[in-house]
């Protein structure tokens, strides 16, 4: 997805829907595939970035003078950032084709999202050629920095890019030459480029990325969303055991009973820390394990431990 290509691909791909009543059975195959690609289920982290990503579009539409407001989405691993990301990444495309359609015979000729990862290591050469390689700008080794970052803003501001989403984003360390000179690079593209940039990593608050003058001025730009482990209980509500519903009913299981996994809510948060990434995982892998044993539903042995541990090899040489 890091192409326009993949991301247009990706993007206006008919989303996966569970079964419904009256649909023709999938094939074992399908049903495979199914969970293992599976559904994006709505969570609070995906509708409070779809709330802010609106409103700071609107915000920075038309500012002029200096960077439009941006957003940092920070949290622990596995919890859902990357797909709370794509999913608001996709509705924003998907807004803006049908709001401005291509003409009738041609291709779209506007690019509304990018959507990038930082590579490891990441210094400002390598970082501006991956805002290249996502539009297919051309670039040779004999280029300059700045001639390739003058390359992508131009080219963006002409495809009209309005969304710029960054993926692994605490790879950079402004303590250090490279990461300083990267982390220069963005500044720069977010007052070159008339987009609102949405930038995504693992527990970025506690990296040196917020750290000296150059992470000062990236705090003051940038608004701060935690998607964190969804808590067990919450007042008198329940948001872990409701997304497990939630993917409950998305499974394609010929046998399996409603009602089995929220059942068992609170030895799954205990496996996941309540990690949304994690809980997708451990289910997805539970009904494949059904499906190839033939059993056609999850029981509590496929979501074991001993099932997802890796075994040592003290352990492998005892078995």
């Amino acid at each position: 997805m890091t192409t326009w290509q993949g991301w247009h691909t990706f993007a206006t791909a008919p989303p996966l829907t569970p079964p419904r009543p009256g649909d023709a059975p999938r094939s074992t195959e399908e049903r495979l595939a199914y969970h293992s690609a599976f559904v994006t289920v709505r969570t609070p982290a995906i509708d409070t970035l779809a709330t802010q990503v609106r409103t700071l579009m609107l915000l920075g539409r038309h500012q002029q003078t200096t960077a439009r407001p941006s957003l940092i989405v920070t949290g622990p691993a596995a919890a859902g950032k990357t797909t709370a990301l794509l999913e608001v990444g996709r509705t924003c495309h998907l807004a803006h084709t049908r709001k401005n359609p291509a003409p009738p015979g041609r291709a779209h000729e506007q690019v509304p999202v990018a959507y990038l990862l930082v590579p490891p290591g990441a210094t400002a050469k390598t970082l501006a050629t991956e805002f290249a390689r996502y539009l297919g700008i051309p670039v040779n080794t004999r280029m300059t920095q700045a001639q390739i970052t003058s390359a992508v803003c131009h080219t963006y501001t002409a495809a009209g890019v309005r969304l710029v989403l960054i993926d692994e984003i605490h790879r950079l360390n402004p303590r250090t030459t490279t990461g300083a000179e990267a982390a220069d690079l963005l500044k720069d593209l977010t007052e070159r480029i008339k987009a609102t940039f949405v930038y995504t990593g693992i527990d970025v608050a506690a990296t040196p990325l917020f750290s000296g003058i150059r992470g000062a001025q990236l705090a003051g730009r940038a608004s701060l969303i935690t998607c964190g482990p969804l808590p067990a209980r919450h007042g008198t509500r329940r948001p872990f055991t409701d997304l497990v519903t939630d993917m409950e009913a998305a499974l394609d299981l010929t046998q399996h009973t409603p009602g089995t996994l929220p059942r068992h809510a609170s030895y799954l948060h205990q496996r996941t820390a309540g990690r949304i990434g994690s809980l997708a995982r451990l289910i997805r892998q539970a009904a494949i394990t059904a499906i190839k044993k033939t059993l056609e539903a999850i029981q509590l042995d496929h979501l074991a431990e001993e099932h997802s541990r890796p075994r040592t090899r003290q352990t492998a040489r005892t078995a």
